[in-house]
């Protein structure tokens, strides 16, 4: 008999895991209620599961339902799109890739999708219910596409639209990758000279009797701090990140530092094009797959992270709820370029809001490309000198007590 692994709600709310044995989903579903427990998850157990089931006398801590990558979202996009577009039925299509895919969390959801939509359901409503997964613009942009009877073109514009969104992540955390490797190897270097090297300079100067130089006498207290209070320095860092959290979590807080980033020199005019290559590529794409324009705005405010940008949406929102423009709200909030203000504004008078906004998006998407590259050629030199000052401050602080060393020779 086939064996079902669960996670489950007893009575009291706690999260319970375990493995039953059932001929079908829906019976171990019906097992697990019996038991007096709501499941909400239950999947064909594996080997993994049962291992650990036996290791633990029956029942498992935890069970690893994976999460979901976004490149199995987008390739699982265009795979069902094709499907729908050589004809076959949706819950046809659904079961074709269902039987396509390795056990995964991306499988359990499907089937269970493809449950919802043979007892009746839409396909976005199959989708709603799982948020983690598949977000807001995602069920949007499918109930549109539903409605407008083109769910394969909408398909298709999701998955591009995932893609390039990931390509400009990637794009972004790939060049802070030199600069952070850079920092840690040569934050390792002066850490293992102020704790190994600099004390031995230090014993040999004061066996001939020599006061240290103030640079050299800062260097070894700061190798005897690193050395016997580290845990202080840890607490400080830790103190701080928290600290930081906490404030983020205050919206007034989190405005206020997401206005300090956007003013800052060469971070502000980065984050400022993201922000604006992000707001155009969301609300271009739900408005081309027949997204109404208030709703997208609502979808396109949650996937910006600045708190200022999103003030700007939430103007635009409303000044179009009462029959305004969006170029003109936008123009007031002092956050949009000028460019992108008058782009938007043409597309407006001329009926196509919705290409001018993909347009816009692409030239900012290499926008942001041009200025990750000039961020990172200016940071290479400035990261060279700083790490030169820091060295060459430690050789000399090292080296200063070797002119006043004869005197105390001669001294003795």
């Amino acid at each position: 008999m086939p064996k079902f692994a669960y996670k489950a709600l007893n009575k009291d709310g706690k999260q319970i895991f375990g493995i039953i044995d059932a001929d079908t989903q829906a019976l171990a579903i019906n097992d697990v209620r019996t038991l007096g427990l709501y499941p909400t998850h239950v999947r064909e157990a594996r080997k993994s599961d049962e291992k650990r089931a036996r290791k633990d006398k029956g029942g498992i801590s935890e069970l690893y339902f994976g999460g979901v990558k976004t490149k199995e979202i987008v390739v699982m996009t265009r795979q069902l799109a094709t499907l729908i577009d050589a004809g076959l039925p949706l819950l046809r299509s659904l079961n074709v890739l269902i039987g396509q895919l390795k056990p995964s969390k991306l499988r359990d959801i499907l089937r269970e999708i493809s449950s919802d939509v043979q007892s009746g359901s839409t396909f976005s409503e199959g989708l709603a219910k799982h948020p983690k997964v598949f977000d807001r613009l995602f069920v949007n942009m499918v109930r549109a596409g539903e409605v407008g009877g083109m769910l394969e073109t909408v398909l298709n514009r999701l998955a591009m639209f995932m893609e390039r969104r990931q390509a400009l992540k990637r794009k972004v955390r790939g060049a802070l990758v030199y600069p952070v490797a850079v920092v840690l190897i040569a934050t390792g270097i002066v850490t293992f000279l102020l704790i190994k090297v600099v004390p031995v300079f230090a014993e040999i100067f004061s066996d001939f009797g020599a006061g240290l130089p103030k640079p050299t006498q800062f260097l070894v207290d700061a190798g005897n701090f690193i050395q016997y209070r580290w845990w202080m320095l840890l607490m400080i860092i830790s103190g701080t990140v928290i600290t930081i959290k906490l404030l983020s979590k205050s919206h007034s807080v989190k405005r206020v530092m997401d206005r300090v980033v956007l003013k800052m020199p060469l971070a502000g005019d980065l984050v400022t094009k993201v922000a604006v290559a992000r707001f155009a590529r969301t609300l271009g794409t739900l408005l081309t797959s027949g997204v109404p324009i208030l709703q997208a705005l609502k979808i396109t405010r949650e996937t910006i992270g600045n708190e200022v940008v999103q003030n700007a949406i939430q103007k635009v929102h409303d000044s179009i709820k009462e029959g305004d423009t969006i170029a003109a709200p936008l123009d007031e909030a002092k956050v949009f370029p000028t460019m992108v203000v008058n782009m938007i504004d043409v597309g407006e008078e001329t009926g196509s809001l919705d290409s001018m906004l993909v347009k816009v998006a692409d030239i900012y998407d290499a926008e942001v490309e041009a200025a990750v590259d000039a961020m990172l050629a200016l940071m290479e030199p400035v990261i060279i000198i700083v790490l030169g000052g820091i060295i060459g401050f430690i050789v000399i602080a090292l080296y200063l007590p070797i002119f006043s060393l004869g005197d105390a020779i001669s001294g003795t």
